[in-house]
């Protein structure tokens, strides 16, 4: 039987003046449950964060059109369970579903306000990526590019070889451990003292991310088989930055951020010599993710302005073999993923079904067949989750299917 998830107020995190040691967030704590159940909310209090401004422009309208989808039951684990208790046993933050344009669906646990932002974790990922799309588009970069080519610092390094689009399809030969988060050792784990997200613990590490970044090696070839690690996505960040001269923060507010008609500006945690953690340091709010959604089904325009190239948009709606053979391994663990490419793991790309993932149960899913972006933000206790991950699937899935019905 589904357990419904202890909510912030439950918590009574941060309360009191001081807060008792159980209830205080810090920065040693904040990525771990329950304290993330409050962290997650309060990134700019917890790190070092950057503004990616929104800009002066209109906010999209979400015209309201509620339905009932808190009430949809689907089949899970011999028992029929609804939407809304689904979302409260995965420690769901906040959802936000847009279907045909319009606000269907919200949900937001106790003390959680939807203008909040919300740390995405690597779906952050998928942001990244879509400012690569932007700048191929402008002639700025070409994903056959060396990354060496925009980032002179990297040449003679492990980096020689590597081009963006290993980088967009976590192809690249780079030695990184990111297998185990449990593992305190692991890269993956590390990083976070190394790019700002907790308190340094462990002596040795490289100073900033851009050191960590320049001091790798290789197991492998670069262009080989599928495997994920983070700091290939900070690569990119880089990337975009020396190709256009400008910091990120500001070169994403302008290119995409400020375009999509987003209602707050957003977050993003940057390391001691202000390195942007673009792999998943981004923190928005779930409507404004819905909204950044949105233009993967409008063929990459926002209220008829284009803001991201059709073509590059179109790149996830093609089954690319080779990129299902590189993904090959990995789909052992995740059946329900076909490939990754361009920072997505595409589940089906000829009916358009895709998503960016992050861990803790951050998810934005685009289901072209019914029209549908869903943006889901939660605060898992355990970074990895299998069965509560499978859950917030089959959630997302009830609720696309029971959308696309309507539109028969």
């Amino acid at each position: 039987m589904l357990q419904s998830a202890k909510t912030i107020v439950d918590l009574g995190l941060m309360r009191g003046s001081p807060a008792p040691p159980e209830r205080l967030v810090t920065s040693r704590n904040w990525l771990d449950g329950p304290f993330n159940r409050w962290g997650f909310l309060h990134v700019r209090e917890l790190t070092r964060t950057a503004r990616i401004a929104r800009g002066h422009g209109p906010v999209r309208a979400l015209p309201a059109a509620p339905l009932p989808l808190g009430g949809v039951s689907f089949a899970w684990e011999g028992e029929r369970v609804t939407v809304e208790d689904a979302l409260r046993a995965a420690y769901a933050d906040g959802v936000c579903v847009v279907h045909d344009g319009n606000l269907v669906f919200e949900y937001y646990a106790d003390g959680v306000r939807p203008d909040e932002p919300h740390l995405l974790m690597s779906v952050s990922k998928s942001l990244t990526a879509t400012l690569i799309g932007v700048l191929v588009g402008e002639g700025e970069l070409d994903p056959a590019d060396a990354v060496t080519a925009h980032v002179p610092a990297l040449r003679g390094t492990a980096w020689d070889g590597c081009t963006l689009q290993h980088c967009l399809d976590m192809r690249a030969g780079t030695r990184f451990d990111e297998d185990d988060y449990a593992d305190p050792r692991s890269d993956g784990v590390l990083l976070d003292q190394v790019s700002g997200y907790r308190t340094r613990t462990t002596e040795g590490l490289p100073p900033d991310t851009y050191a960590w970044i320049h001091g790798l090696d290789n197991d492998r070839e670069h262009g080989s088989a599928f495997k994920y690690r983070s700091i290939l996505t900070d690569v990119l960040g880089w990337v975009a930055a020396g190709a256009t001269g400008e910091r990120f923060p500001d070169l994403f507010a302008d290119r995409v951020w400020s375009q999509i008609g987003a209602e707050h500006d957003a977050d993003l945690i940057v390391d001691d010599a202000g390195f942007p953690v673009v792999e998943g340091g981004m923190c928005v709010t779930p409507r404004d993710l819905a909204r950044f959604g949105l233009p993967w089904l409008e063929e990459g325009t926002v209220e008829g302005r284009r803001v991201v190239p059709a073509s590059w948009l179109a790149r996830v709606r093609q089954r690319d073999e080779d990129l299902v053979a590189a993904f090959a391994d990995a789909r052992r663990d995740d059946p329900s993923v076909l490939l990754y490419h361009d920072c997505w793991w595409v589940i089906d790309p000829d009916a358009g079904v895709w998503c960016g993932r992050g861990i803790n149960g951050q998810r934005l899913l685009v289901h072209r067949p019914s029209r549908t972006v869903i943006a889901a933000m939660s605060a898992w206790p355990d970074k990895m989750d299998d069965r509560l991950s499978r859950l917030m699937d089959a959630t997302h899935e009830a609720i696309t299917t029971h959308l696309a019905a309507r539109r028969r």
